[in-house]
């Protein structure tokens, strides 16, 4: 059976990005506080995934394995993720400003962490983790509702859900501000400000299912996305069910969000700038942008948390530090770039 020139470009392609990635994900794994070479991390990873048993210092293997080569694959899954959700969040609200936590759900998981560490909310039976992804599905819901009784399509979302960070926002200053000690407090704000550290094996077991997952479920609606690029009374005259892709790509949005916000904290710019790199990049075709954003969130991600933890020397800065860093200038120039529409 003959192969077309079109089928050998997306292999190519595919393959390209696979190695990308790979090379991406052994930097983050060889990168940190103490570099260690890279090909010390294969041999490491040949020997937990193949047996390949060779002779490694145990201290070496053990922050390579247990520490680094997870940090890398939950950031990888956190920036694919929220990317891939920005794209979908631009598309079906034609707004160039959309981004996952315009849904509220960042100021929401903010609050469920909050209420579980400083509160004591389930009486040391549910993590900080479960807490925050709990509080971003109480305020996705609530951003939901108000969207749903306002009535008015994509310009309802993003209105209840500024009103929706705001009060999320305004109850997690208050619990800090009345009740937290200063550690707790220091610790809150970390966390709010996104934070790598404390990521193991159990969290790459959640966040790369659902990073996967939800580009798959988004990828069989590319087609459905193209045609939101009119507003959604020409999508519904292509024979798109308008009201059951709203609801679908929005909860997989949120619930991919709330998911990595519940691991690795608030982290800001990757869903509101990646999306546009993406579209600069491979055009606006949704079966392109996608995966493409999925790749570029997954690389930068990466990136920062190498940068985050290489910066200060002897200190590890937050994440979301690093990405509103890059990511603000990076937005204005793309703003600055594009056209104006008169």
């Amino acid at each position: 059976m003959k192969v077309g020139p079109a089928a050998l470009r997306i292999t190519a392609i595919c393959l390209l990005a696979v190695v990308v990635l790979g090379v991406a994900l052994a930097a983050g794994a060889a990168l940190g506080e103490a570099p260690i070479p890279l090909v010390t991390v294969i041999e490491v990873v040949a020997n937990k995934v193949l047996g390949a048993g060779y002779a490694l210092d145990p201290i070496d293997e053990g922050i390579i394995w247990n520490y680094r080569v997870a940090r890398a694959l939950v950031a990888a899954s956190c920036g694919a993720s929220l990317a891939v959700s920005g794209v979908v969040l631009q598309s079906l609200l034609l707004n160039a400003l959309a981004d996952p936590y315009i849904l509220g759900i960042s100021a929401g998981a903010s609050s469920g962490a909050v209420a579980v560490a400083v509160l004591g909310l389930g009486g040391g039976l549910v993590s900080l983790s479960v807490g925050a992804f709990l509080g971003a599905v109480l305020a996705f819901a609530l951003v939901s509702f108000i969207a749903l009784k306002a009535g008015r399509g994509p310009a309802a979302i993003i209105l209840a859900g500024i009103a929706g960070s705001q009060l999320f926002n305004a109850l997690t200053s208050f619990v800090v501000t009345k009740v937290a000690t200063a550690d707790q407090a220091r610790g809150i704000m970390f966390w709010l400000l996104g934070n790598l550290s404390g990521v193991r094996w159990p969290d790459v077991s959640l966040a790369v299912p659902v990073a996967l997952g939800g580009l798959v479920i988004c990828l069989f609606y590319a087609r459905a996305l193209d045609a939101f690029a009119f507003g959604a009374d020409s999508a519904a005259s292509l024979g798109i069910p308008v009201r059951r892709v709203y609801i679908m790509m929005i909860a997989i949005a949120a619930g991919t969000t709330a998911t990595m916000v519940s691991i690795v904290g608030s982290i800001g710019f990757v869903g509101l700038v990646i999306p546009h790199v993406a579209r600069l990049t491979v055009g606006v075709r949704h079966n392109k942008v996608l995966p493409a954003a999925a790749l570029i969130g997954a690389i930068f991600m990466i990136a920062a948390d190498i940068l985050s933890r290489k910066i200060i020397p002897g200190q590890v800065l937050p994440i979301g530090v690093m990405t509103a860093l890059v990511g603000a200038p990076a937005f204005a120039l793309i703003l600055m770039r594009r056209p104006a529409h008169r």
